[in-house]
Protein backbone atom coordinates (compact mmCIF):
# COMPACT_ATOMS: atom_id res chain seq x y z
CA UNK A 1 0.00 0.00 0.00
CA UNK A 2 1.22 3.21 -0.83
CA UNK A 3 1.72 5.37 2.27
CA UNK A 4 -0.48 8.64 3.14
CA UNK A 5 -2.70 7.65 0.30
CA UNK A 6 -5.92 10.19 0.98
CA UNK A 7 -8.94 7.69 1.48
CA UNK A 8 -11.03 8.71 -1.39
CA UNK A 9 -8.22 7.39 -3.64
CA UNK A 10 -7.51 4.13 -4.53
CA UNK A 11 -5.33 1.60 -6.20
CA UNK A 12 -4.69 4.50 -9.01
CA UNK A 13 -2.98 6.86 -6.39
CA UNK A 14 0.92 6.16 -6.81
CA UNK A 15 2.10 8.64 -4.07
CA UNK A 16 4.90 11.47 -5.09
CA UNK A 17 6.11 10.44 -7.95
CA UNK A 18 8.06 12.06 -10.69
CA UNK A 19 6.36 13.05 -14.40
CA UNK A 20 9.41 10.90 -15.64
CA UNK A 21 8.42 7.72 -13.48
CA UNK A 22 5.03 8.47 -14.50
CA UNK A 23 5.51 8.61 -18.82
CA UNK A 24 7.37 5.70 -18.23
CA UNK A 25 4.49 3.81 -16.25
CA UNK A 26 1.76 5.05 -18.77
CA UNK A 27 3.75 4.71 -22.12
CA UNK A 28 2.72 2.69 -24.67
CA UNK A 29 -0.84 1.89 -23.18
CA UNK A 30 -3.23 3.91 -24.27
CA UNK A 31 -6.27 4.99 -21.53
CA UNK A 32 -4.86 4.27 -18.37
CA UNK A 33 -4.13 7.06 -15.84
CA UNK A 34 -3.05 6.87 -12.36
CA UNK A 35 -2.55 9.53 -9.67
CA UNK A 36 0.59 11.52 -8.58
CA UNK A 37 1.20 13.54 -5.59
CA UNK A 38 3.13 16.80 -6.59
CA UNK A 39 6.98 17.00 -5.37
CA UNK A 40 6.88 20.65 -4.88
CA UNK A 41 3.64 21.34 -3.68
CA UNK A 42 2.64 18.28 -1.22
CA UNK A 43 -0.80 17.91 -0.52
CA UNK A 44 -1.57 18.83 -3.80
CA UNK A 45 -2.14 15.83 -7.02
CA UNK A 46 -2.38 15.35 -10.52
CA UNK A 47 -4.30 12.89 -12.92
CA UNK A 48 -2.00 11.42 -15.37
CA UNK A 49 -3.96 10.42 -18.52
CA UNK A 50 -2.26 8.56 -21.22
CA UNK A 51 -4.39 9.81 -24.90
CA UNK A 52 -2.94 10.42 -28.18
CA UNK A 53 0.14 8.74 -27.36
CA UNK A 54 1.47 11.29 -24.73
CA UNK A 55 0.57 11.64 -21.12
CA UNK A 56 -2.00 14.66 -20.23
CA UNK A 57 -1.41 15.87 -16.87
CA UNK A 58 -4.48 17.69 -14.66
CA UNK A 59 -5.23 19.39 -11.60
CA UNK A 60 -6.87 17.67 -9.33
CA UNK A 61 -9.10 18.76 -6.91
CA UNK A 62 -11.47 16.73 -4.22
CA UNK A 63 -14.88 18.47 -1.98
CA UNK A 64 -16.63 15.17 -1.70
CA UNK A 65 -17.25 15.19 -5.59
CA UNK A 66 -13.66 15.20 -7.81
CA UNK A 67 -13.09 17.03 -10.69
CA UNK A 68 -10.56 18.77 -12.62
CA UNK A 69 -13.28 21.73 -13.68
CA UNK A 70 -16.56 22.61 -13.41
CA UNK A 71 -17.90 19.27 -13.77
CA UNK A 72 -18.24 16.78 -10.57
CA UNK A 73 -17.88 12.62 -10.46
CA UNK A 74 -18.67 10.32 -7.89
CA UNK A 75 -15.54 8.48 -8.87
CA UNK A 76 -12.13 8.67 -10.63
CA UNK A 77 -13.10 5.80 -12.53
CA UNK A 78 -16.27 8.30 -14.22
CA UNK A 79 -13.93 10.80 -14.23
CA UNK A 80 -11.61 9.62 -16.50
CA UNK A 81 -14.20 7.87 -18.57
CA UNK A 82 -15.79 11.30 -18.96
CA UNK A 83 -12.85 12.91 -19.71
CA UNK A 84 -11.36 10.20 -22.48
CA UNK A 85 -15.09 10.47 -24.51
CA UNK A 86 -14.42 14.54 -24.41
CA UNK A 87 -10.74 14.03 -25.57
CA UNK A 88 -11.55 11.97 -28.01
CA UNK A 89 -14.65 13.59 -29.90
CA UNK A 90 -12.69 17.20 -29.33
CA UNK A 91 -9.40 15.39 -31.28
CA UNK A 92 -11.07 13.86 -34.21
CA UNK A 93 -14.13 16.44 -34.54
CA UNK A 94 -12.20 19.54 -34.21
CA UNK A 95 -12.50 21.23 -36.88
CA UNK A 96 -16.62 20.12 -37.11
CA UNK A 97 -16.96 21.41 -33.36
CA UNK A 98 -15.52 24.53 -34.19
CA UNK A 99 -18.14 25.36 -37.09
CA UNK A 100 -21.29 23.79 -35.40
CA UNK A 101 -22.37 27.28 -34.05
CA UNK A 102 -21.93 28.64 -37.37
CA UNK A 103 -25.13 27.63 -39.15
CA UNK A 104 -27.79 26.88 -36.26
CA UNK A 105 -30.95 24.97 -36.64
CA UNK A 106 -32.42 27.32 -33.77
CA UNK A 107 -33.99 30.09 -36.25
CA UNK A 108 -34.81 28.37 -39.34
CA UNK A 109 -35.38 24.86 -38.90
CA UNK A 110 -38.96 23.80 -38.78
CA UNK A 111 -40.23 21.76 -35.76
CA UNK A 112 -43.03 19.67 -36.93
CA UNK A 113 -45.43 17.55 -34.56
CA UNK A 114 -47.40 14.60 -36.42
CA UNK A 115 -49.36 11.50 -34.94
CA UNK A 116 -46.20 9.64 -34.33
CA UNK A 117 -44.46 12.39 -32.38
CA UNK A 118 -41.72 15.09 -33.63
CA UNK A 119 -39.13 15.21 -36.60
CA UNK A 120 -37.21 17.62 -37.87
CA UNK A 121 -38.17 19.43 -40.96
CA UNK A 122 -36.03 20.53 -43.20
CA UNK A 123 -32.98 20.18 -41.83
CA UNK A 124 -30.07 21.51 -43.96
CA UNK A 125 -26.70 20.31 -43.83
CA UNK A 126 -24.05 22.53 -41.62
CA UNK A 127 -21.49 24.68 -43.42
CA UNK A 128 -19.12 20.93 -42.59
CA UNK A 129 -21.10 18.92 -44.80
CA UNK A 130 -22.01 16.66 -41.99
CA UNK A 131 -25.77 16.14 -41.29
CA UNK A 132 -26.77 15.88 -37.96
CA UNK A 133 -27.95 12.76 -36.67
CA UNK A 134 -31.66 12.94 -36.68
CA UNK A 135 -32.47 11.43 -32.75
CA UNK A 136 -35.35 8.13 -32.68
CA UNK A 137 -37.68 9.84 -30.26
CA UNK A 138 -40.32 7.61 -29.15
CA UNK A 139 -44.08 7.95 -30.58
CA UNK A 140 -45.96 10.48 -28.53
CA UNK A 141 -48.38 7.90 -26.85
CA UNK A 142 -45.25 6.69 -25.04
CA UNK A 143 -44.14 9.56 -23.47
CA UNK A 144 -45.16 11.29 -20.58
CA UNK A 145 -47.44 14.29 -21.29
CA UNK A 146 -45.01 16.57 -19.46
CA UNK A 147 -42.29 15.19 -21.94
CA UNK A 148 -44.29 15.65 -25.22
CA UNK A 149 -43.24 19.50 -25.96
CA UNK A 150 -39.56 19.98 -25.99
CA UNK A 151 -38.46 24.08 -25.04
CA UNK A 152 -38.06 24.56 -28.99
CA UNK A 153 -41.02 23.18 -29.70
CA UNK A 154 -43.15 25.76 -27.42
CA UNK A 155 -41.85 28.72 -28.32
CA UNK A 156 -42.21 27.94 -32.49
CA UNK A 157 -46.01 26.76 -31.62
CA UNK A 158 -47.12 29.56 -29.43
CA UNK A 159 -49.24 31.66 -30.73
CA UNK A 160 -48.37 35.77 -31.30
CA UNK A 161 -51.28 36.50 -28.98
CA UNK A 162 -50.01 34.30 -25.67
CA UNK A 163 -46.62 35.89 -26.18
CA UNK A 164 -45.26 38.37 -23.68
CA UNK A 165 -42.91 39.40 -26.72
CA UNK A 166 -42.12 42.82 -25.56
CA UNK A 167 -40.27 41.43 -21.94
CA UNK A 168 -36.81 40.15 -23.78
CA UNK A 169 -35.52 37.65 -20.94
CA UNK A 170 -31.85 35.70 -21.64
CA UNK A 171 -32.06 31.97 -20.56
CA UNK A 172 -30.98 30.76 -16.71
CA UNK A 173 -28.11 28.23 -18.06
CA UNK A 174 -27.41 25.58 -15.70
CA UNK A 175 -24.92 22.40 -15.78
CA UNK A 176 -27.01 19.52 -16.56
CA UNK A 177 -26.53 15.37 -16.94
CA UNK A 178 -29.01 14.05 -19.38
CA UNK A 179 -29.99 10.37 -19.85
CA UNK A 180 -29.36 8.65 -22.43
CA UNK A 181 -28.44 10.14 -25.95
CA UNK A 182 -29.44 14.26 -26.37
CA UNK A 183 -29.07 16.51 -28.93
CA UNK A 184 -28.84 20.16 -28.86
CA UNK A 185 -31.24 22.44 -30.19
CA UNK A 186 -29.20 25.00 -30.43
CA UNK A 187 -26.79 23.58 -33.33
CA UNK A 188 -28.44 19.60 -33.48
CA UNK A 189 -25.71 18.12 -33.23
CA UNK A 190 -24.81 14.95 -30.55
CA UNK A 191 -24.15 16.15 -26.67
CA UNK A 192 -21.03 14.52 -25.93
CA UNK A 193 -19.99 13.19 -22.45
CA UNK A 194 -20.71 10.80 -19.79
CA UNK A 195 -22.50 13.43 -17.52
CA UNK A 196 -22.84 17.36 -17.80
CA UNK A 197 -22.61 16.77 -21.39
CA UNK A 198 -24.33 19.78 -21.43
CA UNK A 199 -26.86 23.04 -20.27
CA UNK A 200 -30.25 23.13 -19.50
CA UNK A 201 -32.29 26.29 -19.07
CA UNK A 202 -33.96 25.99 -15.40
CA UNK A 203 -37.06 28.14 -16.55
CA UNK A 204 -37.99 26.76 -20.27
CA UNK A 205 -36.32 23.61 -20.26
CA UNK A 206 -34.04 24.72 -23.78
CA UNK A 207 -30.73 21.90 -24.01
CA UNK A 208 -27.96 23.10 -25.49
CA UNK A 209 -24.14 22.91 -25.81
CA UNK A 210 -22.03 24.62 -23.33
CA UNK A 211 -20.39 26.75 -26.35
CA UNK A 212 -24.09 26.85 -28.31
CA UNK A 213 -25.40 28.44 -24.89
CA UNK A 214 -23.53 31.57 -25.44
CA UNK A 215 -24.66 32.16 -28.91
CA UNK A 216 -28.85 31.37 -28.17
CA UNK A 217 -30.82 34.65 -28.38
CA UNK A 218 -32.39 36.04 -25.23
CA UNK A 219 -36.11 35.02 -25.99
CA UNK A 220 -36.63 32.77 -23.25
CA UNK A 221 -40.31 31.35 -22.80
CA UNK A 222 -40.57 30.31 -19.11
CA UNK A 223 -42.54 27.10 -18.40
CA UNK A 224 -44.90 27.22 -15.36
CA UNK A 225 -43.46 23.80 -15.23
CA UNK A 226 -40.35 25.10 -14.08
CA UNK A 227 -41.08 27.98 -12.63
CA UNK A 228 -42.86 27.03 -9.23
CA UNK A 229 -42.64 29.87 -6.85
CA UNK A 230 -43.78 33.31 -6.92
CA UNK A 231 -41.97 35.27 -3.90
CA UNK A 232 -37.92 35.09 -4.85
CA UNK A 233 -38.57 34.58 -8.46
CA UNK A 234 -37.19 36.75 -11.26
CA UNK A 235 -39.40 39.39 -11.90
CA UNK A 236 -39.15 38.79 -15.39
CA UNK A 237 -39.24 34.88 -15.24
CA UNK A 238 -42.19 34.85 -13.19
CA UNK A 239 -44.25 37.45 -15.68
CA UNK A 240 -43.28 35.62 -18.69
CA UNK A 241 -43.88 32.55 -16.97
CA UNK A 242 -47.64 33.61 -16.11
CA UNK A 243 -47.92 35.98 -19.56
CA UNK A 244 -48.52 39.07 -17.04
CA UNK A 245 -47.62 42.61 -17.44
CA UNK A 246 -47.08 42.75 -13.62
CA UNK A 247 -46.58 40.24 -11.07
CA UNK A 248 -49.71 38.69 -9.94
CA UNK A 249 -48.78 39.20 -6.67
CA UNK A 250 -48.41 43.06 -7.18
CA UNK A 251 -52.00 43.26 -8.61
CA UNK A 252 -53.82 41.46 -6.04
CA UNK A 253 -52.26 43.55 -2.88
CA UNK A 254 -52.76 47.11 -4.35
CA UNK A 255 -56.14 46.45 -5.40
CA UNK A 256 -56.72 45.03 -2.23
CA UNK A 257 -55.13 48.20 -0.44
CA UNK A 258 -56.66 50.61 -2.95
CA UNK A 259 -60.40 48.83 -1.55
CA UNK A 260 -59.64 49.81 1.91
CA UNK A 261 -58.15 53.71 1.34
CA UNK A 262 -60.16 56.76 1.13
CA UNK A 263 -62.97 58.57 2.24
CA UNK A 264 -64.41 55.57 2.98
CA UNK A 265 -62.14 53.44 4.68
CA UNK A 266 -63.11 51.42 7.51
CA UNK A 267 -59.78 52.07 9.89
CA UNK A 268 -61.16 49.58 12.93
CA UNK A 269 -58.65 47.80 14.75
CA UNK A 270 -59.42 44.28 12.73
CA UNK A 271 -59.44 45.99 9.28
CA UNK A 272 -56.11 47.77 10.22
CA UNK A 273 -54.19 44.80 11.81
CA UNK A 274 -55.09 42.84 8.35
CA UNK A 275 -54.26 45.60 5.79
CA UNK A 276 -50.77 45.63 7.58
CA UNK A 277 -50.82 41.86 6.94
CA UNK A 278 -51.57 42.94 3.01
CA UNK A 279 -49.14 45.73 2.51
CA UNK A 280 -46.43 43.67 4.53
CA UNK A 281 -46.61 41.34 1.81
CA UNK A 282 -46.85 43.48 -1.22
CA UNK A 283 -42.99 44.75 0.28
CA UNK A 284 -42.06 41.38 1.16
CA UNK A 285 -42.34 40.43 -2.55
CA UNK A 286 -40.09 43.23 -3.11
CA UNK A 287 -37.58 42.66 -0.99
CA UNK A 288 -37.10 38.86 -1.90
CA UNK A 289 -36.71 39.69 -5.43
CA UNK A 290 -33.40 38.73 -6.63
CA UNK A 291 -32.85 40.99 -8.96
CA UNK A 292 -34.41 44.30 -7.19
CA UNK A 293 -36.82 46.00 -8.69
CA UNK A 294 -34.56 49.28 -9.51
CA UNK A 295 -31.80 46.35 -10.94
CA UNK A 296 -28.21 46.47 -9.37
CA UNK A 297 -27.11 47.39 -13.40
CA UNK A 298 -29.32 50.71 -12.77
CA UNK A 299 -28.79 51.42 -9.28
CA UNK A 300 -25.64 53.68 -9.93
CA UNK A 301 -27.51 55.89 -12.14
CA UNK A 302 -30.60 56.38 -10.18
CA UNK A 303 -27.87 57.17 -7.37
CA UNK A 304 -25.55 59.67 -9.22
CA UNK A 305 -28.99 61.35 -10.35
CA UNK A 306 -30.36 61.96 -6.48
CA UNK A 307 -27.37 63.93 -6.35
CA UNK A 308 -28.12 66.63 -9.17
CA UNK A 309 -28.44 69.97 -7.36
CA UNK A 310 -30.74 71.35 -10.17
CA UNK A 311 -34.30 70.00 -9.72
CA UNK A 312 -34.55 70.21 -13.59
CA UNK A 313 -31.69 68.57 -14.43
CA UNK A 314 -32.49 65.59 -11.51
CA UNK A 315 -35.36 64.75 -13.10
CA UNK A 316 -34.26 64.52 -16.67
CA UNK A 317 -31.33 62.47 -15.14
CA UNK A 318 -33.71 60.00 -13.83
CA UNK A 319 -35.81 60.01 -16.52
CA UNK A 320 -32.72 58.59 -18.09
CA UNK A 321 -31.94 55.96 -15.94
CA UNK A 322 -35.63 54.38 -16.10
CA UNK A 323 -34.62 53.34 -19.34
CA UNK A 324 -31.96 51.08 -17.58
CA UNK A 325 -34.56 48.91 -16.06
CA UNK A 326 -36.02 45.80 -18.14
CA UNK A 327 -39.38 46.24 -19.81
CA UNK A 328 -40.92 44.11 -16.51
CA UNK A 329 -39.38 46.14 -14.21
CA UNK A 330 -40.55 49.04 -15.44
CA UNK A 331 -44.00 48.29 -15.81
CA UNK A 332 -44.07 46.94 -12.50
CA UNK A 333 -42.47 50.25 -10.69
CA UNK A 334 -44.76 52.35 -12.74
CA UNK A 335 -47.61 50.64 -11.76
CA UNK A 336 -46.16 50.74 -8.03
CA UNK A 337 -45.17 54.47 -8.19
CA UNK A 338 -48.79 55.39 -9.61
CA UNK A 339 -50.50 53.63 -6.45
CA UNK A 340 -47.91 55.37 -3.76
CA UNK A 341 -48.91 58.52 -5.63
CA UNK A 342 -53.05 58.24 -5.32
CA UNK A 343 -51.99 56.51 -1.48
CA UNK A 344 -50.44 60.24 -0.72
CA UNK A 345 -54.20 61.94 -1.94
CA UNK A 346 -55.62 60.46 1.79
CA UNK A 347 -52.29 61.62 3.53
CA UNK A 348 -54.34 63.33 6.26
CA UNK A 349 -56.07 59.73 6.92
CA UNK A 350 -53.26 57.86 6.52
CA UNK A 351 -50.48 59.76 6.97
CA UNK A 352 -48.35 58.60 4.07
CA UNK A 353 -46.92 61.24 2.16
CA UNK A 354 -44.06 60.47 -0.24
CA UNK A 355 -41.38 61.29 2.11
CA UNK A 356 -42.97 58.80 4.96
CA UNK A 357 -43.49 56.56 2.00
CA UNK A 358 -40.52 56.52 0.08
CA UNK A 359 -38.51 55.63 3.83
CA UNK A 360 -40.76 52.53 4.10
CA UNK A 361 -40.51 51.61 -0.18
CA UNK A 362 -36.51 53.32 -0.47
CA UNK A 363 -34.70 50.17 0.94
CA UNK A 364 -36.87 47.51 -0.32
CA UNK A 365 -37.00 48.58 -4.10
CA UNK A 366 -33.01 49.59 -4.30
CA UNK A 367 -30.16 48.22 -3.59
CA UNK A 368 -26.72 48.00 -4.42
CA UNK A 369 -25.05 44.35 -5.28
CA UNK A 370 -22.05 44.92 -3.26
CA UNK A 371 -21.70 47.95 -1.14
CA UNK A 372 -19.47 48.25 2.50
CA UNK A 373 -21.06 49.17 5.59
CA UNK A 374 -20.61 52.70 5.40
CA UNK A 375 -21.37 53.30 2.02
CA UNK A 376 -24.72 51.63 2.28
CA UNK A 377 -25.43 53.88 5.38
CA UNK A 378 -24.64 56.67 3.53
CA UNK A 379 -27.21 55.71 0.50
CA UNK A 380 -29.87 55.24 2.30
CA UNK A 381 -30.90 59.03 2.18
CA UNK A 382 -29.96 59.20 -1.72
CA UNK A 383 -32.74 55.47 -2.13
CA UNK A 384 -35.42 57.67 -0.09
CA UNK A 385 -34.93 60.81 -2.37
CA UNK A 386 -35.00 58.75 -5.51
CA UNK A 387 -38.42 56.94 -4.58
CA UNK A 388 -39.74 60.21 -3.62
CA UNK A 389 -39.12 61.73 -6.60
CA UNK A 390 -40.88 58.98 -8.53
CA UNK A 391 -44.24 59.24 -6.39
CA UNK A 392 -44.00 62.86 -6.65
CA UNK A 393 -43.66 63.26 -10.33
CA UNK A 394 -44.74 59.93 -11.64
CA UNK A 395 -46.70 61.60 -14.34
CA UNK A 396 -43.68 63.31 -16.17
CA UNK A 397 -41.24 60.54 -15.47
CA UNK A 398 -43.39 57.34 -16.73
Amino acid sequence: MVPNRPKYYGREFHGMISREETDALLDGIEGTYLIRESQRQPGTYTLALRFGNQTRNFRLFYDGKHFVGEKRFESIHDLVTDGLITLYVETRAAEYIACMTINPIYEHVGYTTTSAGFGWAGVRALPCEIRPPVPTIPAENDRPATDRLSALVRRATLKEGERTAKYEKAHNFKVHTFRGPHWCEYCANFMWGLIAQGVKCADCGLNVHKQCSKMVPHDCQPDLKHVKKVYSCDLTTLVKAHNRKRPMVVDMCIKEIESRDGEKADISADVYEDINVVTGALKLYFRDLPIPLITYDAYPKFIDASKISDSDERLEAIHEALKLLPLAHYETLRFLMSHLKRLTLYEKENLMNAENLAIVFGPTLMRPLEQDVMAALNDIRFQRLVVELLIRHEEILF
